[in-house]
């Protein structure tokens, strides 16, 4: 590598890195509870688990009724089950209105067996802030874009260091750290050896932070293709106004078409989700890859009968496969464990980049200031 070559590339990793670098700490800080974010909650949690003398689980529209009743002047829109996490429980989302922002959901929590209430789960507390300002800043689709923009940033950074890293190094043992020379080359070596030796993770963590940061654009592509072909049959058709089919029958329905698959979430008619006339019945392997791709079903509202299912499309899957990589959330503990470590590597990487650079452009001011002066002196002389 010729010295411009090496120098387009010094300058495409130190804009790039101290451009991004604030936002960067501020995702790094945020994602290590996000990690234990499943930990964190049911240590937290004010969901009361009781013990039932039932042998038998209440059908899905006598519970459905139940969550209503508990609100009045909103609808269910979403019914939800995790039965890994939190098994013999349904959570209902109920607002007023079923296209509504997800911050105006009230959520209530039902026992399956009893239909008594558990808990009414809020979009408040440490865990939201949390999510919120390492997804989006609370500011929307906007702050997600951005913080999209600050990923690809950070990407470059990281393949730019990669390049520069290899010339470096041939002159010197991999790992090297010299302590005993200047503070500067001390902290350089420090800052290289780090992030070459979690550079896999950097690069897996940052492009899968990408892709989460367009899941908004990915929804609405879904939307408008995919599940638009599901349901042009409908689309001149009036709403369904009168009593909807069993969601039981749904939820039968859509398991009979996919036995291999379990049941992880309803949609409602007339939802971001759904069409106006059919509940989507979003299907899960049981495999830990599979359950994490979704199917959706497409039954319809007013007869309950079969009308569609697909696989989602790859950017779809994309974004699935993404979201709980990104957090380290395949392997169970030990996984978090070590994605915790990589991310507090990630911080002192971070840290030591900027204090590098101040080092550095201090450095270069002072020499700076000694040559004017040197020229003053010499104009006097």
């Amino acid at each position: 590598m010729n010295i411009n070559t090496a120098k387009r590339w010094f300058n495409w990793h130190k804009w790039t890195s101290l451009i991004c670098t604030v936002f960067l700490l501020l995702l790094c800080i945020t994602g290590l509870p996000l990690i234990f974010h499943h930990e964190i909650e049911d240590i937290f949690s004010e969901v009361s688990m009781e013990d039932h003398h039932v042998n038998q689980k209440l059908s899905q529209d006598t519970l459905l009724k139940i969550a209503e009743l508990s609100s009045p002047g909103r609808q269910v829109r979403f019914a939800f089950w995790d039965q890994e996490e939190h098994p013999d429980q349904v959570l209902f989302d109920l607002a007023e209105d079923p296209l509504a922002p997800f911050e105006e959901s009230k959520y209530v929590l039902l026992h399956e067996y009893t239909g008594s209430v558990l808990g009414e789960p809020k979009n408040e507390g440490f865990m939201y802030w949390m999510y919120r300002l390492h997804t989006d800043v609370f500011l929307g689709i906007g702050g997600k874009l951005f913080m999209g923009l600050m990923g690809i940033l950070f990407l470059i950074s990281i393949i730019s260091g990669i390049v520069l890293y290899g010339p470096i190094m041939r002159k010197y043992e991999f790992g090297m750290v010299r302590k005993h020379r200047a503070k500067r080359l001390k902290w350089l070596d420090t800052h290289n050896l780090l992030g070459i030796v979690t550079m896999t993770w950097l690069l897996v963590v940052g492009f899968t932070g990408v892709i989460n940061t367009l899941s908004d654009v990915i929804v609405v592509l879904w939307q408008q293709g995919q599940l638009a072909e599901m349901t042009a049959d409908y689309k001149d058709l009036p709403k369904v106004e009168s009593t909807y089919a069993s969601i039981d029958l749904a939820v039968q329905t859509a398991e009979e078409k996919l036995p291999e698959m379990e049941t992880l979430l309803i949609a409602f008619p007339g939802t971001a989700f759904s069409s106006n006339h059919h509940y989507a019945v979003f299907m899960k392997g049981r495999s830990e890859l599979t359950s994490r791709l979704l199917m959706p079903v497409l039954i319809d509202a007013a007869t309950g009968e079969f009308t569609d299912a697909r696989k989602m499309p790859w950017f779809v899957t994309a974004l699935f496969i993404s979201q709980p990589l990104h957090f380290g959330d395949y392997g169970g503990l030990p996984l978090k464990i070590i994605w915790t470590i990589l991310d507090i590597a990630s911080i002192i990487i971070l840290i030591t980049g900027v204090y590098l650079w101040y080092l550095r452009r201090k450095a270069t001011l002072q020499f700076k200031s000694k040559t004017t002066t040197i020229h003053e002196k010499q104009a006097i002389e």
